[in-house]
């Protein structure tokens, strides 16, 4: 039921009836109280509105869309106070022969003429307020109708730029994957099978989570876990990681895969020779409702050749985590990315989600 009143008025022409009738109803009790006499006000209220209702839409649906919105302001003034004058004088005499031959019983002047000066500027004052009453209104509903659109397209640019982006992090993460999977192919390992499973795990991940909205805080602690695991698989020994958790982790909620791309790029800008151990530190903490992520790792310079790996030589993953943390958050978070000779660190805070808000 109350849908039903809610789409009826939602209907342009009942709403201009109910303004019509609000207005009519106002002027008549206000000026029935005025002359103590309620009938002259309904019927020179009745011819007044006739009028008005003929230059109030021909302003609205014809003037403003041709000479206003053109910007033809010099033509529109001209034709506006033309149409006014003319409708005005028209309304004086339907009133003297349709309903009193008293000219202008409001200014309470005897004797006074038909087409008396004064008399007609009052009416004309008259059809230009409500012409620019009426107009303002229709100008202001028109804004904000047109801002709400803009915001509609903006967001739907701003989803489709998010859906790129996502769609993008799929191929740069299975290049990752892959290449510590060739490594360890290549030395015949036999941990390769078990590489395989995990690979697996994470590859569902990112394709059937990475296409939500959001995603629990625990999911993608898990993500990043099983990625870990992965390059453990790979480093063994000469991997020395840590992963520190603190705050309440549960109930709440991120956009999936921003915070691995700065796990991968530990990894990759971290690189040790064979011999060498490769010392990341990661923290993860929850802090009145904001995500503090940090990671820190050695900073190892690689020379650019042609067998560099090609997830290397692409770099997507931090670029587009940075765009989607700005579509995404715009002021709301910051990320502080540190490099020296030796070391490089970031520090990343953003807002997370109460609850899980899937699409």
């Amino acid at each position: 039921m109350n849908r039903r009143i809610k789409l009826f008025f939602s209907r342009p022409i009942v709403q201009h009836v109910f303004f019509w009738v609000l207005y009519f109803a106002f002027n008549v009790i206000r000026w029935g109280f005025f002359f103590d006499d309620f009938r002259y006000s309904f019927e020179s209220n009745l011819v007044e509105f006739a009028v008005h209702l003929v230059v109030v839409y021909f302003n609205l649906y014809y003037l403003i869309p041709k000479y206003l919105a053109q910007r033809k302001i010099g033509k529109y003034t001209i034709y506006i106070l033309l149409s006014i004058t003319i409708l005005s004088l028209l309304r004086i005499l339907l009133t003297y022969h349709l309903v009193t031959t008293d000219v202008w019983k409001e200014a309470n002047l005897p004797n006074i003429g038909l087409f008396n000066p004064n008399y007609i500027i009052a009416v004309i004052v008259g059809e230009i307020y409500v012409v620019a009453f009426t107009s303002s209104i229709k100008l202001g509903i028109d804004w904000a109708k047109n801002l709400h659109e803009n915001e509609e397209l903006e967001n739907k640019k701003l989803e489709t730029e998010l859906a790129f982006l996502r769609s993008q992090i799929q191929p740069h993460f299975f290049f990752n994957t892959l290449n510590n999977l060739y490594y360890l192919i290549l030395s015949k390992s036999d941990k390769a099978p078990e590489m395989v499973l995990k690979l697996s795990d994470l590859m569902s991940y990112v394709v059937y989570k990475g296409k939500q909205k959001s995603v629990t805080l625990m999911d993608e602690i898990k993500h990043i876990q099983d990625y870990i695991d992965l390059e453990r698989l790979r480093y063994g020994d000469r991997l020395n990681l840590e992963f520190n958790l603190s705050g309440n982790v549960e109930d709440r909620s991120l956009p999936p895969l921003l915070l691995l791309p700065f796990v991968e790029n530990a990894f990759k800008h971290g690189q040790r020779s064979q011999d060498q151990v490769l010392n990341i530190t990661i923290d993860l903490s929850v802090e009145k409702g904001r995500l503090i992520f940090k990671v820190q790792n050695p900073r190892v310079e690689i020379p650019p050749t042609s067998s560099k790996r090609l997830s290397e030589q692409t770099g997507i993953g931090i670029q587009n985590t940075k765009r989607r943390l700005n579509l995404l958050f715009k002021k709301a978070y910051s990320l502080d990315i540190n490099k020296t000779k030796n070391q490089y660190s970031i520090k990343l805070e953003l807002p997370l989600y109460d609850q899980m808000s899937d699409s």
